[in-house]
């Protein structure tokens, strides 16, 4: 059965008082300490634990983004997409704050998302708008479209690259954590691209199936444009707006 805390919590939380919830959930450690917590949201439904994380981040801290574990917060994560946020903002902030948050090992985070159906999806997500800087990265080793790159990594073909992401030899940082340590996106990349190589890989190739599946789209949204400049007799300047 689940603890009378857990049951409040869901209730609150189906009447939309997220934040209600998080106090209720919070209770628990005031009467029986962190653990008790923890122990309690392996019970909780990863739709609601996500309702109560996509309230709180950074900016408005929970006792439930600082104790949630790994795999309870990888069930609860790739849920997200139900939300239909075609920006990723909340993604981004509900990551950046639990994964990074003190005392932390982001690498936990990094496998128990990747671990379950649709986590690397969800770490794409993250990064889509970041897609073009992720695969220069990739290719080249750096975040900056005119910084110094790794001349030897720029040197290799795709397929040479993809290899050498399994091969620790090979596979080694040009810039340092510590340059690239801002507990946000480029953090996390880094993180991806060396110290989880082939969950890397994975997200990158779905980045890029994305963006192939676009091409057709942004291919179609042109041809009018183009037809419309074709119909236009040779040398006739464009309708002035009456505006």
């Amino acid at each position: 059965m689940s603890h009378p805390v857990l049951v409040r919590a869901e209730k609150l939380i189906r009447v939309g008082d997220i934040v209600g919830a998080e106090a209720a959930l919070a209770s628990l450690v005031d009467s029986d300490g962190d653990g008790a917590l923890v122990v309690a949201l392996d019970d909780f439904a990863a739709k609601d634990l996500l309702a109560v994380l996509r309230d709180f981040d950074s900016s408005k801290e929970s006792v439930v983004s600082l104790l949630v574990l790994p795999a309870q917060f990888a069930r609860a994560i790739v849920l997200e997409r139900r939300y239909g946020d075609a920006t990723h903002e909340r993604l981004q902030a509900i990551i950046n704050s639990v994964i990074f948050r003190a005392d932390s090992d982001p690498g936990e985070f990094i496998e128990a998302i990747a671990a379950v159906d649709g986590g690397c999806d969800a770490l794409a997500d993250y990064l889509c708008d970041r897609a073009e800087i992720v695969e220069h990265f990739f290719k080249t080793g750096t975040f900056g479209f005119f910084d110094d790159v790794d001349e030897a990594a720029a040197e290799l073909n795709d397929d040479e690259r993809l290899d050498e992401l399994s091969d620790p030899e090979a596979n080694r940082p040009f810039l340092s954590h510590s340059e690239v340590s801002d507990q946000d996106w480029m953090e996390l990349t880094w993180l991806l691209r060396y110290e989880h190589a082939e969950i890397f890989r994975d997200v990158l190739l779905i980045l890029r199936a994305r963006a192939r599946a676009e091409e057709p789209q942004l291919a179609s949204d042109e041809t009018p444009t183009r037809a419309n400049e074709q119909r236009r007799p040779p040398g006739e300047p464009e309708e002035e707006s009456a505006l």
